[in-house]
């Protein structure tokens, strides 16, 4: 019997923490290093370019949109392997 999947609520919280960790977690290194660089890079562009009176928030919005796809990319694809692994051991 092959090793599980991690669960995919530990897989989302993991990601909301960090971005890119969900991904790394799932066995995407690659993927999480991509999703970690456009945060970064959409963060930096928004802070950059949103107006001197915009919130934190807006001037990151986004950095925080780019999380959030990753977060929800990270608990899709473990939910998937969770539930692919669990066919195959039936």
């Amino acid at each position: 019997m092959t090793k599980p999947p991690p669960n995919p609520h530990l897989v989302l919280a993991i990601a909301t923490l960090l971005p890119g960790m969900g991904q790394v977690m799932n066995r995407q290194p690659v993927r999480g290093l991509i999703f970690v660089f456009f945060v970064l890079l959409l963060g930096a562009f928004t802070l950059k370019t949103a107006a001197p009176d915009v919130s934190f928030v807006g001037k990151v919005s986004g950095g925080l949109f780019v999380w959030a796809m990753a977060m929800m990319d990270a608990y899709k694809t473990a939910r998937i392997r969770r539930t692919v692994w669990e066919h195959g051991a039936k």
